[in-house]
């Protein structure tokens, strides 16, 4: 039955995809109108070189820069604060970022600052930023966080040991440079982590209650491309073909999200990874399968079209036991990509469980969730991830 729905779509953020166009940053800096580069990065990105990629470019068409790369795990408002002290005094006009999504995310939020007036924290929520920002390049080098695509930085405000989200379409970055071959020295518990991430970034979108025709033919591309080739990047690192469709399915997965927020697995992760500090992509990959499972019966359909899409043989099958295959599947390639932790070994016990859904009760990607969830629910979900359940149910696939 054809069911009619009224919806808006929107991607603010130009694209600029394929081996080798990091090459042409300066040229992207120019078309912007950009003078004088702040390049926010991490560490990381920063011994693997990668920097100095961005900086050659740069370099050859004397257009300034200053580098900063206080960026840590967790993307901090405190590295925002310096971020933007130091635009200041350089008269950095345009940002790039690059890494994974603390850089990218920190980097957005340093754009946003540099034409908007007050703290960072004045913003946290959603559309409450006045003006547009300063021009933000985004170069990903992680195929997972999508946010070169999102209108979301989501900040760590080390303090008060909770991540508060800023969300804008005035955060979208003007421009994403997805260069795959930027994520080939990506070690293979970073592909797994992250191609989860931008699996369950897909999947939560294509089954809510928010999805619409745009959001959903873009969650089933990236969720085709993870399915072929996540397990090949993970084993084969240097597989550009992979790496480049690992880094589509991220980017395409956030064009999807961007609109429609996500579900059950994203609002219990931000408490987890904030409190017990699992990362991002690791507690993903870890809540999917049961938020799953407890999903089935709002969208049943949706679920034995992702067995599909998996590979999974659902001929013969009723619905149900066709959209419960879904399950086993994204089960079976946690296991295959060596994601097989469980809660309890990050700490978290059953007296935290209150606490943990406490927090993610006031989650947005609550309310879209295809099934509305207890408190009690919320617990149970947690409840079955812990100790030793997990991997008596990978043994049973």
């Amino acid at each position: 039955m054809l069911t009619l729905k009224n919806f808006r779509y929107e991607v603010p953020t130009a694209i600029e995809f394929g081996p080798g166009t990091i090459q042409k940053l300066s040229q992207f800096v120019r078309e912007l109108g950009g003078t004088n580069v702040l390049i926010v990065g991490d560490p990381g990105v920063l011994h693997a070189g990668i920097i100095k990629r961005l900086e050659e470019p740069l370099e050859s068409a004397f257009i300034p820069y200053t580098t900063f790369t206080e960026v840590g795990v967790e993307a901090s408002i405190e590295s925002v604060d310096k971020g933007i002290e130091l635009a200041k005094i350089k008269g950095s006009d345009i940002v790039v970022g690059v890494g994974g999504g603390s850089a990218l995310d920190i980097a957005k939020a340093i754009g946003l600052m540099l034409k908007n007036s007050g703290n960072i924290r004045d913003y946290v929520g959603i559309d409450l930023v006045p003006h547009p920002g300063a021009p933000v390049i985004a170069v990903p080098t992680t195929a997972g966080t999508g946010s070169e695509m999102t209108r979301f930085s989501v900040l760590s405000d080390t303090a008060a040991k909770a991540k508060l989200s800023v969300g804008s379409m005035y955060n979208c970055p003007a421009l994403a440079v997805c260069d795959p071959e930027l994520t080939v020295t990506l070690p293979p518990n970073m592909t797994a982590a992250t191609g989860m991430d931008a699996l369950t970034h897909a999947l939560e979108s294509y089954v809510n209650k928010a999805t619409q025709p745009i959001s959903e033919a873009l969650s089933i591309q990236a969720m085709r491309l993870i399915a072929e080739n996540l397990r090949i990047a993970v084993v084969q690192g240097e597989n550009i073909e992979a790496r480049h469709n690992m880094l589509l399915a991220s980017t395409v997965a956030a064009m999807a999200f961007n609109t429609t927020r996500l579900g059950l697995a994203h609002a219990l992760a931000i408490p987890l990874g904030a409190f017990f500090k699992i990362p991002h992509g690791v507690v993903n990959a870890i809540l999917l399968p049961e938020v799953m499972e407890f999903n089935i019966i709002g969208n049943t359909r949706k679920f034995a079209e992702i067995a599909r899409i998996f590979g999974e043989n659902t001929e013969g099958l009723t619905e149900r036991e066709a959209a419960e295959c879904a399950v086993k599947a994204i089960r079976r390639l946690n296991n295959d990509i060596g994601i097989t932790q469980t809660l309890s070994d990050y700490g978290v016990e059953e007296e935290h469980l209150e606490f943990i859904v406490e927090e993610a009760m006031l989650s947005g990607n609550v309310p879209v969730n295809p099934v509305k969830p207890t408190k009690e629910d919320l617990e149970n979900i947690c409840r079955a991830l812990m100790r030793t359940e997990v991997n008596e149910k990978v043994l049973n696939l």
